[in-house]
Parts: C-alpha cells; structure tokens; sequence
C-alpha cells in the first residue's frame, strides 16, 4: 500500500509555445477570451544556449523545448541547470523521421550522424543538457496522445518521493506528408511546467492527484468547461497537437480568483473557489483526475 494518500506539488513555472501562443502570459489571456486566438505556424525562437554547431543541428521540437523549459523556469525562479526533467513526446522529431524514410527509401543507407542523433526519442533531453548545463536525471518517455498526463504523473511522482522540484516538458512535431496523413500532427507544440513540492510566492496553484481512484473511465474536461470564454478554434486546436492536451490543465491555473466560483467543473456543477477537478486524456478509456487549487 502506498504511503502516499495523493502525489501533491505546486506549480511554479509555466512555459508554452504553439500556433499562435508564446509564452505563459499570452496563453492565459487567451483562456481567459481577454485576447483572440490567430491560428499562426508556431513561431520557433533560435535556441538559446547553444554554440553555433549545435544550433544549427537543433531540430523544430528541440527549439519548442528549449523555449518552453526556459520560459518555465525563469517563471519559477528555478535554475534550469539545478532541476531534474521529465520529457513526454508522442513521437520526436517528425520532420527527422521523415527525412530518414526518404532517405532510406531511395536506397542510400549511408545514415549521416546528425540525422541519427537527431532521431532518437531522448534527443531534446540532450539538447537540453548541452543548452542549460543540466546534470540531474532526465526521465524520457512516450504514450502517444497520453503523453502529457502520463508525464505529468511521472513528475508529480517525483517530486512526492524525492521532495525536489521537477520539470515537466512535453513536446511534439508534425510529419510531412505520407506521414501526415497516418499522424495528423497539425504543428509544432511545447508545453513546460515546473512543480515543486512546496508553495512559494511564486506558486499558482497546488495540484493534488489522488493515488487511488485518479484514473476513471470517463470523459476528459473539455476546454470550455474551465475556459468558457476562449476562442473554440483554441479548444480543437488542442487535438491536433499531443502537448496541447494540457490546456485543461493551464485553464484551471488561468482562471481568475474572482470567477472561480462560477466555472463548473468536470461534472458540470458549480466548482467551489478551493479547486477544480480536472480530468486529462489518458490512455483510451480512461481519464486521469486531478485537483487543481489555487493558493
């Protein structure tokens, strides 16, 4: 039996970068409906802490990522080098593989390093390790569009056994055609999150899941539910992309102290102001539940 009764953290740090989303700021103004949402390829920054060599080899997910993590961590007031990490990625770098299928495809098996190196799923950690300076232990792990919730899980496990604040970094690509069609992976996406196992005056919320009875075979908490006011091309654009199935999640950190009372909850009853339950895709049929309140 565990002798933990829930996996409890605060989140410190947010970091998000998507179509048309940059950073924590402007993600919670859009769940808010304070600001409409503009479908726009997602705007990938040159990645910060590299030499020239390797950011010229960094791929479109590395880029997301190392955006994401430093946006969450300046947030958190956490040195990135200090934090151990949990990566969650449906698939990598899709253009990558991609380029290796060709490649393959036309008979030339002479695979160039770079390309190799690139294809791996932990290749973002890595990336992350050269930028940041980071040594403490990187968990890497992929459960297709489960990926965000099952990484959140990881670290919030973490941070429940070790006490140590941990950072969450879930990230995808898109494939170009065929394997679009077979993936249909709209963009790329990077959503970051630093959970530490105390409150802070940074903190903007505590999350508490349960270890008996989070998983249910149930729907997942709509965007709607928690964001009422957000742009609906916001609230579909989070099925194209894997790390956007957190959105729900983002949206109970958004909402505002004053209408917490009147946003329902996953059941569709008025949500009191100590919390929201919020229920996240998981591995088909189930759900995975979680407490979300603010402190």
């Amino acid at each position: 039996m565990s002798s933990f009764p829930a996996l409890c953290a605060w989140v410190d740090g947010v970091g998000v970068l998507a179509p048309g989303i940059d950073g924590w700021p402007q993600a919670r103004a859009l769940l808010r409906g304070e600001q409409s949402w503009a479908s726009a390829p997602t705007a990938l920054p040159a990645p910060e802490g590299l030499a020239g060599a390797e950011r010229r080899r960094a791929s479109r997910i590395v880029k997301a990522a190392l955006a994401a993590g430093l946006q969450a961590c300046a947030q958190a007031g956490h040195d990135a080098a200090a934090l151990p990490a949990v990566f969650a990625s449906s698939g990598g770098d899709g253009h990558n593989c991609h380029a290796l299928c060709e490649q393959l495809a036309m008979g030339d098996v002479q695979i160039s390093p770079t390309r190799f190196h690139n294809s791996v799923h932990n290749a973002a950690s890595g990336y992350w390790g050269i930028a940041t300076g980071a040594t403490p232990a990187a968990q890497v792990l992929a459960a297709h569009d489960a990926s965000f919730a099952a990484g959140l899980l990881e670290a919030l496990a973490q941070v429940s056994a070790t006490g140590q604040p941990v950072l969450l970094l879930a990230c995808d690509s898109e494939y170009p055609e065929p394997l679009h069609a077979k993936r249909p992976i709209a963009d790329t996406a990077a959503l970051a999150l630093v959970l530490a196992p105390a409150r802070s005056a940074r903190s903007l919320a505590a999350l508490r899941l349960p270890c008996h009875g989070a998983l249910a075979e149930a729907p997942a908490t709509a965007l709607a539910a928690l964001a009422p006011h957000a742009d609906a091309a916001l609230a579909q654009a989070m099925f194209t992309m894997p790390p956007l199935s957190g959105l729900p999640l983002l949206a109970a950190l958004a909402v505002r102290p004053d209408l917490a009372a009147s946003v329902p909850n996953v059941q569709g009853s008025p949500a009191p102001p100590a919390g929201q339950t919020v229920a996240l895709a998981y591995l088909p049929p189930q759900t995975l539940r979680l407490e979300v309140t603010p402190p």
